[in-house]
């Protein structure tokens, strides 16, 4: 008997597969949902730096007003308007409606502009709410 698993074909690696916008999204998705978790145990920092006192809610406040906590937090609210959107996607999906090619490819290229976009708008008015 000859060798029957030398003579199929291998499965292909992800070096074959061209990258496409939905198969991208799963992926950001996934990476958003990880990213959340960290940006919710720093809203669980303030909290409890709000109910420790005024001494160390400044401190977190400090530390979230600097250069390195407010590109963190953009990340974050970026992170959370992808995923809140994507997840949307994923419930329009399930309905059996924007499965299609093009329709899908769509929903990929909308969720990204849509993130950027809430992201941006949240952020103007947190500044002109802050003034």
């Amino acid at each position: 008997m000859t060798n029957v698993s030398r003579n199929r074909p291998l499965s292909p690696h992800l070096t074959v597969w061209r990258p496409t916008i939905t198969y991208v999204m799963s992926i950001v998705h996934r990476i958003t949902g990880v990213a959340l978790y960290a940006g919710t145990l720093l809203v669980a920092a303030w909290l409890i730096a709000a109910a420790s006192g005024p001494e160390s809610f400044e401190r977190v406040n400090a530390l979230f007003g600097s250069l390195i906590g407010r590109l963190v937090l953009l990340g974050y609210t970026w992170a959370l308007m992808h995923h809140m959107l994507g997840g949307l996607r994923h419930l329009v999906w399930d309905t059996g409606r924007g499965l299609g090619k093009y329709e899908s490819r769509k929903f990929g290229w909308a969720t990204i502009a849509g993130s950027v976009t809430l992201t941006i708008l949240i952020w103007i008015a947190g500044f002109a709410l802050r003034s």
